[in-house]
């Protein structure tokens, strides 16, 4: 089965999740990073979803599922230990037109959900097809070792140079070629060993004299 990555914008979404275990509050921890209305339905929830619940984060109802559950969700997730009602939720879902990760048979579905992490804007997905979500979980913990923080700064600063380029110069064509250029530097490298002062040189050589990191918003000038 093959499918089409795409990100999804969910902030400010209904999101649905009937299941009430570890596979439901992992679902639920990443839209809320995605900044969805998440409301949860199950008869028992896991210390994680409880927390959740008394911190005002989600909305829970303890109880079983029932057809009707889904009415106004952009996203649903079926994720019970219960086959039979699995299978339910994902016929609503299909009938209401609404997208649908059914976790215990991917197939049933419309989408799948990968594994990821996060480095500020920088997001990374693993999906294996739904056949394999611990390779999956694998692959992203082996990715999240070699990219680590220093690329949230790095995306950070090719991001407000591209927008101060597009603010202040026309020519796409020479502004493509500067970020090019910039984004095949080693700017991760820079930031990791503290080296603000190679990178000034780097963005103006590039960019310009009015793209110092101090300049850009990223660092303060240094009084000394």
């Amino acid at each position: 089965m093959a499918h089409f990555p795409v990100n999804l914008n969910v902030r400010d979404r209904q999101a649905v999740i009937v299941g009430g275990g570890a596979v439901a509050a992992r679902k639920c921890l990443l839209l809320l990073e995605a900044g969805a209305r998440i409301t949860v339905i199950a008869p028992a929830l896991d210390a994680g979803l409880a927390g959740l619940r008394m911190e005002g984060r989600i909305v829970c109802h303890t109880r079983p599922y029932v057809a009707g559950d889904l009415e106004g969700a952009f996203l649903a997730f079926a994720a019970t230990d219960d086959p039979t009602v699995n299978r339910a939720v994902a016929r609503e879902a299909e009938s209401l037109g609404i997208l649908v990760d059914t976790t215990d048979a991917p197939e049933r579905g419309s989408f799948t959900t990968p594994a990821v992490f996060r480095r500020g804007d920088l997001l990374v997905a693993v999906s294996t097809g739904g056949k394999s979500p611990a390779l999956a979980r694998i692959i992203r913990n082996d990715l999240a070792e070699r990219f680590g923080p220093e690329y949230a700064e790095t995306l950070a600063i090719l991001g407000a140079v591209r927008e101060k380029l597009l603010t202040a110069r026309g020519n796409r064509t020479y502004n493509k070629a500067i970020l090019r250029t910039l984004a095949n530097a080693d700017l991760p490298g820079l930031i990791r060993r503290g080296e603000y002062e190679a990178i000034d040189r780097l963005l103006t050589t590039h960019a310009g004299p009015g793209f110092t990191l101090a300049a850009l918003g990223m660092r303060t000038e240094d009084p000394s």
